[in-house]
């Protein structure tokens, strides 16, 4: 029975995975024996309890409130959104850096893909953390609070950037930020739902409208919402040898957005170029033969294709310039990374930390590649694709 039950090619790899996931299982699980062991034998306890404790010390950025008596679970959330509102804004800034630097190496102007083409040897070929140092010591080295550079309410110091902040409660700066984004995303969702009836390029009254509305909801929630005896935005000023007042934005901040930027804006530029070089010179003769306009075929033919070409790459290399902001610990950036580093070395917890910033990358990236795995799927063109 067993012998012809063993010739059989489906039972025996079955058995053969099996046996795989059962010797890895009890690898994982002799390495945690191990592990526990040892840590018993230093007198660490191992667990998450650790968790509801205390910290003891602070952070130099964060966009809550923190103090050194808030538990470690509270800091971890402090990083996460630390790295978060970091990935986000590298990710924005680089997106546009490379969207301008590729569609210059598209150009028909020779000079425009000259300097594209430089920019992308020179910035892709250094490596992201001697660009995070460079950036750091430009900044730092800028001038002091008193000869601060001044423009449109905000200062540059080498302390960082203060800019001037809404007093406003905050569930209404929530609201209001809400509906800023709202005024981007409707009239994108409205150019493509297939639900009205005009046809795409009779809808830019609608789309107009649209944004206004969003952005008048958020000026109106912001005013509804200001803080009482105080004016709607809080400027900075210098005030004896520092400046008060407004939002810091920290040298560790910015040096790291940049880098980001100009780093990731490189690649990113390869893979637009990548995207319009995609796109078949038959199908613009063909829009340009119907009648339309140099800019209508870009933004109906060429642009949409070029989307489609590019997204998948596109995505890959969000979730590394998202990774990259583990960066931030090389210039004293109070990341989700540092903060893990410093909770193994005040509370000894190192594989439940490590375990943490593990789940939290993971949950961030498989996040992030979800959305542009949806979007890919909603505008990937069904049946067989066209080729110039």
């Amino acid at each position: 029975m067993m012998v012809s039950l063993l010739r059989n090619q489906r039972v025996r790899n079955t058995l053969l995975q099996v046996l795989y996931v059962g010797s890895l299982a009890a690898m994982i699980l002799a390495c945690v024996m191990i592990a526990r062991r040892n840590l018993a034998q230093q007198g660490i306890t191992s667990g998450f309890d650790f968790l509801f404790k205390s910290t003891g010390w602070d952070v130099n950025f964060s966009l809550l409130p923190a103090t050194a008596n808030d538990p470690y679970w509270w800091f971890f959330l402090i990083g996460v959104i630390n790295t978060l509102f970091l990935g986000c804004t590298g990710l924005i800034l680089a997106t546009i850096v490379g969207t301008i630097v590729g569609l210059a190496r598209t150009s028909s102007n020779e000079l425009a893909r000259l300097l594209g083409r430089t920019y992308v040897d020179i910035f892709r070929n250094i490596p992201l953390i001697l660009q995070v140092f460079f950036w750091y010591a430009v900044i730092t080295h800028l001038p002091t609070p008193r000869a601060a550079h001044e423009a449109f309410g905000m200062l540059l110091t080498s302390r960082g950037l203060y800019v001037p902040v809404p007093n406003v409660g905050g569930v209404a700066f929530a609201a209001a930020f809400l509906a800023a984004i709202a005024a981007i995303a409707l009239p994108v969702w409205l150019g493509r739902t297939t639900r009205l009836s005009q046809p795409p390029g009779e809808r830019l009254g609608i789309q107009l409208t649209a944004a206004a509305t969003a952005l008048a909801s958020a000026v109106i929630v912001l005013a509804l919402g200001r803080l009482p005896d105080l004016p709607l935005l809080d400027f900075p000023a210098l005030q004896g040898l520092n400046l008060k007042g407004g939002l810091r934005i920290p040298p560790e901040f910015s040096a790291l957005a940049i880098a980001i930027a100009i780093y990731g804006g490189s690649y990113i530029a390869e893979i637009v170029r990548g995207g319009f070089k995609a796109v078949g010179k038959g199908q613009m003769e063909a829009a340009l033969s119907l009648g339309l306009s140099p800019w209508r075929v870009f933004t109906l033919v060429r642009l949409p294709l070029a989307l489609r070409a590019m997204l998948p790459i596109l995505a890959n290399q969000y979730v590394w310039l998202m990774k990259a902001t583990t960066m931030g610990i090389a210039v004293g950036f109070t990341d989700f990374f540092m903060i893990v580093a410093l909770t193994i070395n005040h509370s000894g917890q190192t594989l439940e930390a490590i375990g943490i910033l593990m789940a939290g990358f993971l949950a961030i990236n498989l996040s992030l590649a979800a959305v542009f795995n949806r979007i890919n799927k909603t505008i990937a063109l069904k049946g067989n694709q066209l080729r110039g």
